[in-house]
């Protein structure tokens, strides 16, 4: 009986080695960091321009690169999960600083809302 509980413990040991299994086309952490910073440019131009579209942008992002939309979301995962992903967003946040150095203070949090102002609409309820 012993050894028999010997075995089954060895063999979930064994059994449990991985959460999830590496993507066949899984993208290197800096080229997954310059997307990344890519990707947090592209959501920030929505700002400046409302009407334009978000999805396309994205697709022109991944298509750039060379990874297709599969590669991208499975590597994404398995760094998620692994995780490794708050080193990557790290050196993506390192790249957008590269490429706008004045990013810098709203990347870091550096930035002061003294002169916050309220819409009228919202102190009028109060």
């Amino acid at each position: 009986m012993k050894k028999l509980f010997f075995i089954f413990i060895l063999t979930s040991l064994f059994s449990c080695n991985e959460y999830i299994d590496k993507p066949k086309n899984l993208i290197g952490k800096t080229e997954m960091a310059e997307i990344i910073a890519d990707l947090a440019i592209n959501d920030q131009v929505i700002f400046l321009y409302p009407k334009s579209n978000l999805e396309s942008g994205t697709r022109f992002i991944l298509k750039n690169h060379k990874v297709k939309n599969e590669d991208f979301i499975a590597s994404y995962r398995y760094y998620i999960i692994k995780q490794k992903m708050k080193g990557i967003v790290d050196d993506a946040q390192k790249i957008i600083i590269e490429k706008d150095p004045k990013s810098e203070k709203k990347i870091k949090g550096d930035i002061k809302l003294d002169n916050l102002e309220l819409p009228k609409a919202k102190l009028e309820r109060q």
